[in-house]
C-alpha cells in the first residue's frame, strides 16, 4: 500500500475505532461495575499501546533499537508523559540500557499490573446494576470492534509516516521520536478526544496514563532484552527525558481539579518547541 494512503485509512480507522470502544468500554464498566477509567487504563492502554510493541520488537530484531528508544520518549510525550522520564534518565545513566535493566522494568511493568487488577476487583459498584444479554453482547463487540480498528490504525499510521520519513532521509532516532511517536499515538488520541466529546473523560484520562506506562515499563524494556540499546544521541535523549518531565508538571490540575484548555494550549506549544528543537538539533 501506499505510505501515504496507508496514513489517510489509518487515521480514519482510528476515529472509527475510538467511536466504538468508547461506546463499548462505557458499557462495559457498567456491565463490570468497575470504575470506566480502569477499562481505559488496562485494556485500552494495552491495545493502544500494540503499535509501539510492535514497532519496538520489530526495529530490535533489525538491529535498530534506536527506533524503539525514541518511539516510547516520543509518544509519552505526545501522550503527556509519565515515569519513562524518571526511570529511563536513571537506567541511562552507564550510557546504556542493559539486558538487566530491561528485565528490571518489565518487573516493574507486572508489578503495576497485578496492582492496577487488584485495585479493579477493590472498586467494584456495590450495585446489582447488570445489562441485559442483547445489550451485553452489543458493547462486548463495539469493544472488541474498536480495539482492533485503534491496533489497525497504529500498524497503517506507523507503517506511511516511517515510509514517508525514511524517504526524506531521516535519521531512526528522529524518525522514532518524531513521526513515529506520533504515529503510534494516534489510537490512544483518538480514543482521549472522543471520550472527551462523549462526556466520558476517565476513559481517556485512563488510557494517556495507563498506555505511558506501558510504553516506559513494557515497549523499551523488551528491545532492550532482545538487543541492548546504546545512547548513542546523547543531546536528543536528554531533551526527551527533560520535555517529558515538563510534561508532567504542565498539566498539573489547579485547585478545580481540571486541565484548563490554556494549559493544553501551553502544551501544545511546548510540543512544537521541542519538535524544533530536536530538528535544529540534528541540522535537518
Amino acid at each position: 500500500m501506499n505510505d501515504y494512503l496507508s496514513l489517510t485509512v489509518g487515521i480514519a480507522c482510528a476515529g472509527v475505532g475510538g467511536e466504538l470502544f468508547v461506546r463499548g468500554a462505557v458499557g462495559l464498566a457498567h456491565w463490570a461495575r468497575i470504575p470506566p477509567g480502569i477499562i481505559g487504563a488496562v485494556v485500552a492502554a494495552f491495545a493502544t499501546s500494540s503499535p509501539e510493541l510492535s514497532v519496538s520488537i520489530s526495529s530490535a530484531l533489525a538491529g535498530n533499537p534506536q527506533i524503539a528508544l525514541g518511539d516510547a520518549l516520543g509518544s509519552n510525550i505526545v501522550n503527556i508523559a509519565l515515569l519513562v522520564p524518571l526511570l529511563t534518565g536513571l537506567l541511562f545513566f552507564d550510557g546504556q540500557l542493559s539486558r538487566l535493566d530491561g528485565l528490571l522494568m518489565l518487573v516493574l511493568f507486572f508489578s503495576w499490573l497485578a496492582l492496577a487488577m487488584i485495585e479493579a476487583k477493590k472498586q467494584r459498584s456495590a450495585t446489582d446494576e447488570i445489562l441485559g444479554e442483547h445489550r451485553k453482547g452489543l458493547v462486548v463487540g463495539s469493544s472488541v470492534a474498536g480495539l482492533v480498528l485503534l491496533v489497525l490504525a497504529g500498524d497503517l499510521i506507523v507503517t506511511g509516516a516511517k515510509g514517508i520519513a525514511l524517504s526524506f532521509g531521516m535519521d531512526y532516532f528522529l524518525v522514532g521520536v518524531t513521526i513515529v511517536a506520533i504515529g503510534t499515538s494516534a489510537p490512544e488520541l483518538a480514543t482521549a478526544v472522543i471520550a472527551k466529546l462523549r462526556g466520558h473523560d476517565e476513559v481517556g484520562l485512563g488510557t494517556i496514563l495507563g498506555s505511558n506506562i506501558f510504553n516506559g515499563l513494557l515497549i523499551v524494556p523488551v528491545a532492550a532484552v532482545i538487543e541492548p540499546i546504546a545512547v548513542v544521541a546523547r543531546h536528543e535523549v536528554a531533551l526527551s527525558l527533560a520535555a517529558g518531565f515538563m510534561a508532567v508538571l504542565l498539566p498539573y490540575p489547579t485547585r478545580t481539579g481540571y486541565i484548563q484548555r490554556s494549559r493544553g494550549v501551553l502544551l501544545l506549544l511546548f510540543y512544537g518547541g521541542y519538535v524544533y528543537t530536536l530538528l535544529a538539533l540534528r541540522g535537518t
